[in-house]
């Protein structure tokens, strides 16, 4: 039987007379913008990562540009992130005018390493973008240290880790703001594509729910020129009946990444390190490997499904040939780039479809 990389039919199936009834008192009551169904999970979401403000965004991406517009960053600004992550978060850098500037990541977590990150820090820097990628946080206590003493806003892109903890606090707690993706494909995901904003500061998050509705206080009196970035209620109260769900979904995800990681002990597999204090949510269960591509092969054959998340690092994607990057400039994210591999991982996932995966990877050693 084959196995998918992520079975969203089967979470479906799972908890499938709450979304339905749920879909149909959106329905019946015609609130399909703005309303209780958004507010009320924007402050259940804010309060489960113990952040006041919550602020619904129409994806992860607008999220991010959200936060950015919010910070006036523009023209003459330089933004540090990292070259290993989707292109939404450079992506949103670029829309307002700034300049990204790329930092090379950890080995182990593959996340920003913090021990590089002054030197590229100049008089133009404004703001600093670390990736919690694959489930796990960024090492933010050093990351924020260097941010403070510099007077930089930190922006989370928290898009992969909702529920996640560093140091038993969770993802969002730490910056200026924290973006989150609720894509299908995240631990927490929608029925199609939102996100949401949470933050500490009461001011900004005013000015973030100004500028995802068209700058406005009132219906028709606008404050500032904005978006149209809001959050359906729709996919808000679908994501309000996933999110009771949520803490048993992540252990379950946890127990199958502890699993696979037994399957792979003392072999040549390197797999995911969860750093102590840390609790990993293995949005992705990454493994990496130099025979990367045997093994796509065999699983292939064996009707598995794997990804790379994500093959290309984005200083030698063509979209941004203009920065001046090139081969070789972050050595670190570029050999993972070469290595990673992402293996089936849903809490629906049964162990004997686990140990058939592990199996179908070691017999290409």
């Amino acid at each position: 039987m084959a196995i998918p990389l992520i079975d969203l039919y089967a979470q479906y199936q799972s908890i499938k007379p709450e979304i339905d009834a749920t879909i149909e008192q959106v329905i019946r009551d015609s609130a399909f913008i703005g309303g209780k169904y958004l507010t009320t999970f924007e402050d259940t979401f804010a309060a489960y990562c113990n952040v006041p403000y919550g602020i619904g965004a129409s994806s992860g991406t607008t999220a991010l540009h959200l936060v950015l517009a919010a910070l006036d960053i523009g023209p003459g600004d330089e933004v540090i992130t990292v070259p290993n992550t989707f292109i939404a978060t450079v992506e949103t850098i670029v829309q307002t005018g700034a300049h990204p500037v790329f930092v090379d990541v950890c080995d182990d977590t593959m996340n920003l390493d913090p021990t590089k990150l002054e030197a590229a820090i100049t008089d133009k820097t404004s703001a600093i973008i670390p990736v919690h990628l694959y489930g796990q946080i960024a090492d933010m206590d050093p990351i924020m240290e260097i941010a403070h003493r510099h007077g930089l806003a930190v922006i989370e892109d928290a898009a992969q880790v909702h529920g996640a903890e560093y140091k038993k606090n969770r993802a969002g707690h730490f910056g200026t703001a924290a973006t989150f993706s609720f894509h299908p494909a995240k631990v927490l995901g929608a029925f199609g594509d939102a996100g949401i904003i949470v933050t500490k500061d009461e001011a900004f998050a005013k000015k973030l729910k100004m500028l995802a509705n068209h700058g406005r206080i009132e219906k028709y009196e606008h404050e500032i020129s904005g978006f149209n970035y809001r959050l359906d209620p729709l996919q808000a109260a679908i994501l309000q009946v996933k999110l009771g769900h949520l803490e048993t979904w992540l252990e379950k995800r946890r127990d199958h990444a502890h699993f696979y990681n037994a399957c792979f002990e003392n072999t040549e597999v390197r797999t995911p390190v969860e750093h102590k204090d840390n609790r990993h949510v293995y949005t992705y269960y990454v493994i990496r490997t130099q025979k990367r591509s045997k093994i796509e092969d065999a699983l292939q054959k064996a009707d598995i499904a794997a990804q790379i998340h994500y093959p290309i690092s984005l200083h030698q994607q063509p979209a941004f040939k203009k920065l001046g990057y090139k081969n070789g400039d972050f050595p670190v994210a570029e050999k993972a780039a070469d290595e990673i591999l992402t293996l089936p991982l849903y809490p629906e996932l049964k162990r004997e479809q686990i140990q058939h995966i592990a199996t179908q990877v070691l017999r290409v050693f």
